[in-house]
C-alpha cells in the first residue's frame, strides 16, 4: 500500500457527508477565484473566511501558508502571492470564531492491530509542544465498541455516533491515516477546523462511489517536480523497494547513484563536507532489494537528468555500502542496460562513472559493471567494500577538479 495525501476540499467533502453536518468549504484556484469571491460577497453578517494553502503541505500556519479571519475582499491578494512561491490549489472556508482552550487532537492510523487512536483535549498547532497530554488506543478492526471507545468519546466530549461515523468512513474511503487538527466540540457541533486524510493510492479501483480519485492528490512536492522525479515517485508507490530522486541543481557536475538510506546520506554529506556542495545535482536512494527491471527504470531517470546537465564536465557516482539482501548483480545488471541505451551520448558527453559497492553477489556485479566500463570508454573506478565509502567520493571529486 502507497499512501497518498487527499487535498483538505475532498478530506473534509468527505468527513462532513460521512457525519452528517454542513460542508462550507470551496476549493480555489486561479480560474475560479472571482466567482467564489463575488458568491460570498455583500455578506451582511460581516462574515470572515480563512484560505490555505491545500497540497499537502506540512505545518502551513508556521509557514505563513494559512490565512485567518480574513474579508472577503483581501482573498485574491492572498493567493496571488501565494501563487507567486508556486503554489496553485486552495482551500476556503467561512471562519469560525471559538476559544483557543476549545481546541481538540484526534488522528487515526491504519496499522497491523488496528486502528491506532491519539487523542487530546489540547489541539491546534502547538500540539507537539504538549506530548504528554496526548493518549494512544489501538482498536482491534474487529471490536469498535466496548471501554476504549467510551473512553475516547468521554475524552473529547465527542458523540459516539459521531466517532463510529468517522471509523466508517475512514473504512469505506480506504484511509490510511487522518488527522482532524483543530477538531472543535462546540454546543453538541461537531467541526473540522483542519483536516489531513492519506489514502491506499491503489484503492481508487475499488471504490464504487468514486468519493476521491487520484485527481484529488494535491502534492505540492510532486506538481514542482521533474518529469523524472515524477517517474520515480510512481514507481516507488508500487514496489515494494525503496525509491526516491530529487533535483538539486539541475546544472550541476555530480549525479548520484546511490543505495541504503544510512549510506546515502554519508556519501552526499562527504562531498558537501569537502567544500562541494554547490556541485552535487541530486539526492536520491534506490533500495531494498529492487528488481533488475526497478533499477533500470529508476537509472534510465537518473541519466535523463544527468544529459540535460550543462555542466562542462559530469560524472554519475554509483555507490552504496555494503548490503544484507540486495543481489548486488541482479540491480547492476539493471543500470547496465540503461548504460548501455544511453552510452552514446555519455561518451560524447565525456562523463565518467565511479563505482563502490557491496552485498550478495558483488564479485559478479562489480566484474559486469567493470567490463561495461572499460569497454564503453566510460571506467572512471569500481571497486567493493576494500574501498572505504567515502574513498570513491574522493576519486569522483578528483575527476571533476582536473
Amino acid at each position: 500500500m502507497a499512501r497518498a495525501k487527499l487535498s483538505e476540499f475532498k478530506a473534509k467533502q468527505i468527513l462532513t457527508r460521512a457525519l452528517g453536518i454542513p460542508f462550507t468549504g470551496y476549493e480555489i484556484t486561479s480560474e475560479n477565484i472571482h466567482k467564489v469571491v463575488t458568491i460570498n460577497s455583500g455578506d451582511k453578517n460581516n462574515q470572515t473566511y480563512v484560505v490555505k494553502v491545500d497540497q499537502g503541505v506540512k505545518g502551513r500556519f508556521k509557514k505563513g501558508l494559512v490565512a485567518i479571519d480574513k474579508p472577503i475582499e483581501q482573498i485574491p491578494s492572498i493567493i496571488k502571492k501565494w501563487e507567486q512561491n508556486g503554489y496553485k490549489q486552495f482551500y476556503l472556508e467561512p471562519f469560525i470564531n471559538h476559544l483557543t482552550q476549545e481546541e481538540k487532537y484526534l488522528s487515526i492510523e491504519r496499522t497491523r492491530d488496528g486502528f491506532k487512536i491519539l487523542f487530546s483535549q489540547i489541539g491546534g498547532i502547538n500540539i507537539e509542544e504538549h506530548p504528554e497530554s496526548i493518549q494512544e488506543i489501538v482498536l482491534p478492526y474487529e471490536n469498535k465498541s466496548g471501554e476504549d471507545v467510551q473512553k475516547i468519546i468521554h475524552h473529547l466530549s465527542l458523540h459516539e455516533k459521531s466517532f463510529t461515523s468517522m471509523l466508517k468512513a475512514f473504512d469505506d474511503n480506504y484511509f490510511a491515516f487522518l488527522e482532524i487538527n483543530p477538531l472543535l466540540i462546540n454546543a453538541d457541533r461537531i467541526i473540522l477546523l483542519d483536516a489531513a486524510v492519506e489514502v491506499d493510492s491503489s484503492a481508487e479501483f475499488f471504490l464504487s462511489d468514486g468519493s476521491w480519485t487520484s485527481r484529488d492528490f494535491n502534492d505540492y512536492s510532486s506538481s514542482t517536480k521533474t518529469q523524472e522525479e515524477k517517474v520515480v515517485a510512481d514507481l516507488a508507490r508500487h514496489s515494494t523497494a525503496a525509491f526516491n530522486l530529487t533535483l538539486l541543481n539541475p546544472n550541476s557536475n555530480l549525479f548520484m547513484l546511490l543505495s541504503g538510506g544510512g549510506a546515502s546520506i554519508v556519501l552526499a554529506d562527504e562531498a558537501f563536507n569537502q567544500g562541494f556542495g554547490n556541485i552535487i545535482a541530486n539526492y536520491g536512494e534506490s533500495s531494498g532489494s529492487p528488481t533488475t527491471e526497478e533499477s533500470y527504470l529508476y537509472s534510465k531517470q537518473l541519466i535523463s537528468l544527468l544529459k540535460k546537465s550543462t555542466a562542462p564536465k559530469k560524472s554519475l557516482l554509483i555507490a552504496g555500502g555494503v548490503a544484507n539482501f540486495t543481489d548486488v548483480r541482479k540491480t547492476f545488471q539493471g543500470v547496465i542496460q540503461a548504460l548501455e541505451e544511453e552510452k552514446t551520448n555519455l561518451q560524447k558527453l565525456g562523463v565518467k562513472i565511479f563505482v563502490r559497492r557491496g552485498g550478495p553477489h558483488q564479485a559478479e556485479g562489480l566484474n559486469l559493471m567493470r567490463d561495461f566500463l572499460q569497454k564503453n570508454n566510460l571506467f572512471g573506478e569500481v571497486a567493493g567494500p576494500e574501498m572505504i565509502l567515502t574513498g570513491i567520493v574522493d576519486k569522483t571529486l578528483n575527476f571533476i577538479q582536473e
